[in-house]
């Protein structure tokens, strides 16, 4: 078996939104849409404070598809069209989804995007890995911890260009990988943990 994972060290990240820009660019995101993006706990505004200056706080948090052994979005689907793969990714037939959003509805992390009309790219033409798919209009699209690196022996391109090297990626299910390790010896916990979902996705500071 093989459970693909990325764990992230929270302290380590500095909300730069590298992650977002490197995973929009890899794998061909349309204007307006986020696959990876970066939450600043408890302030209302991206990048934002918590508290009174001077006493002021920033806590990120990284956030997208979680890649759930237990995904809700894979359940609910009338269609089949939401999946999990032999190497533990949830993905997405968009050859077959319809579009009903019933997956959307389920996601307790909010990781899915909605084409509701025809893509717009800048520059105007697509972009990221060749193999890629064009995601149609009408279709939901999320994170798929770059498959297409992934089945090349490559890390996500949002673990690659970390500046701070917040993001580690291995096999939940190889105890000796680094992400296995973290887990173990960090205590790094899952989003969300008490709605049994089972994540793959895990953070620590």
């Amino acid at each position: 078996m093989t459970r693909l994972a990325i764990i992230i060290n929270q302290d380590r990240c500095i909300g730069c939104q590298t992650c977002a820009n490197a995973c929009k660019m890899e794998n061909n995101v349309p204007m307006g849409m986020l696959w990876n993006r970066v939450i600043t706990v408890g302030a209302e505004v991206v990048d934002g404070a918590v508290g009174t200056y001077p006493n002021l706080t920033r806590e990120y948090l990284p956030m997208a598809c979680q890649h759930c052994d237990n995904p809700q979005c894979q359940l609910v689907c009338p269609v089949g069209a939401t999946y999990t793969d032999d190497k533990g990714r949830v993905l997405i037939n968009y050859d077959i989804c319809i579009g009903c959003r019933i997956c959307m509805a389920s996601c307790p992390y909010n990781a899915r995007v909605f084409n509701w009309e025809e893509p717009v790219r800048n520059p105007d033409f697509n972009y990221g890995h060749r193999d890629v798919p064009v995601r149609p209009r009408g279709t939901t699209e999320k994170c798929t911890l770059c498959k297409e690196r992934t089945d090349e022996g490559l890390e996500p391109m949002c673990v690659t260009c970390c500046p701070t090297k917040a993001r580690t990626f291995g096999d939940l299910d190889d105890p000796e990988s680094a992400a296995s390790v973290l887990v173990r010896e960090r205590q790094a916990h899952q989003l969300l943990a008490e709605l049994g979902t089972e994540p793959k996705v895990h953070y620590f500071k």
